[in-house]
């Protein structure tokens, strides 16, 4: 809630202004070391990759990133979910370890990089258990999604790569999940993280409502059991290992599911059956909040941008994804979508599963 005198309102901004401030000087530091000791996206004899959209204007990814913030200053303000409470002096030897490790590892990404080494995991990981798109290498990171170390480390990976931006563009989509609660009895209501990760974003949903009945799933053991440490204090919240295109749950089971940062990583097959999965579990009139990257057109000036991300990192199914129709993928499944938002390289949706009762 926005403070009602000025000075405590100034003074909140200020505070505000200088924890994510920062946050992002940190990450941003890191990104800055790991720039310049790195190889380059192009390997030795191969020629420059130019985008075909041009370089990306730096100007408009500045106003983006910053754009972002003030709309989570603004949410912040306005009661939606609380301030965040990360930047603390008892959070620095965590931080000091996590950096330690991800500069460790740094040079091992690299490597792979220059190699197009995308798969090391592919003969390590279960071909019953894990499917074929999944045991891969993603972002070039060690270990994939298989093991404990890339799970500690992963969400100072992900910080990096946004220069400290990741949180804010997942409290937007809090944002919206919190828009989608009101007129709704936390206490009876069902809301599914799916593909939950490290339990990152959960832990800010249970943080805002903590009486939810939330669940989230994940194909990673590693990173199932980081999430279920995440949200432990919250003794209603299932953590389930599973697939996104075999959820285990009930028909009309869910009033809210929210995926981040999922679809990119699917192949066109499983997009489509992740979506019809979400239209048989969700209930009616219930919700799905689609955050991902951006596509192509959704922000023009940083087109050049999303061209360089495949090259520069293992997302084999990325290219594909920056051309989906999404209004076709889930409209043919019965859903039905709203404007598309962004909040600086995240492009944000929201669609509906029709009552009965709908026209």
């Amino acid at each position: 809630m926005t403070e009602a005198n000025p000075i405590n309102r100034a003074i909140s901004r200020g505070r505000y202004a200088a924890a994510q401030g920062l946050r992002a000087l940190w990450y941003g530091g890191h990104y800055t070391y790991i720039r310049r000791q790195s190889s380059g996206f192009t390997r030795p004899g191969e020629p420059k990759f130019t985008p075909q959209s041009g370089v990306p204007d730096l100007k408009a990814m500045r106003r983006e990133f910053f754009k972002a913030y003030q709309e989570d200053l603004a949410n912040i303000e306005a009661g939606l979910y609380p301030r965040p409470n990360d930047v603390r002096l008892g959070q620095l030897p965590k931080a000091l370890r996590h950096s330690r490790i991800f500069l460790d590892d740094a040079k091992a990404v690299d490597e792979r990089r220059l190699n197009r080494s995308g798969v090391e995991v592919r003969n390590e990981a279960d071909p019953e258990r894990y499917p074929t798109y999944y045991r891969q290498n993603f972002h070039y990171q060690s270990g994939g999604w298989f093991t404990d170390e890339s799970a500690d480390i992963y969400d100072t990976q992900v910080e990096v790569l946004f220069t400290g931006a990741a949180d804010v563009m997942r409290r937007c989509v809090l944002g919206e999940l919190a828009r989608q609660m009101k007129g709704r009895d936390q206490r009876k209501t069902d809301v599914l993280d799916l593909a939950c990760g490290t339990g990152r974003f959960l832990h800010s949903v249970l943080d805002t409502f903590p009486r939810l009945r939330a669940t989230g799933l994940d194909l990673s053991p590693s990173y199932t059991e980081k999430a279920r440490q995440a949200v432990k204090v919250w003794p209603q919240v299932d953590i389930v290992e599973g697939q996104a295109e075999a959820m285990p749950y009930d028909d009309n089971s869910q009033d809210l599911i929210v995926s981040i940062y999922l679809f990119h990583e699917l192949p066109p097959k499983i997009r489509k059956a992740v979506a019809a999965e979400i239209q048989r579990v969700l209930k009616p009139g219930g919700k799905f909040i689609f955050a991902d990257s951006l596509q192509f057109n959704d922000t023009p000036e940083l087109d050049g941008l999303l061209e360089y991300f495949p090259e520069g990192f293992h997302e084999p199914y990325y290219k594909g994804y920056l051309k989906e129709d999404f209004d076709q993928l889930f409209g043919e499944v019965g859903l039905k979508g709203g404007e598309v938002r962004t909040a600086f390289l995240t492009r944000i949706q929201t669609w509906g599963k029709p009552n009965a009762t709908d026209g």
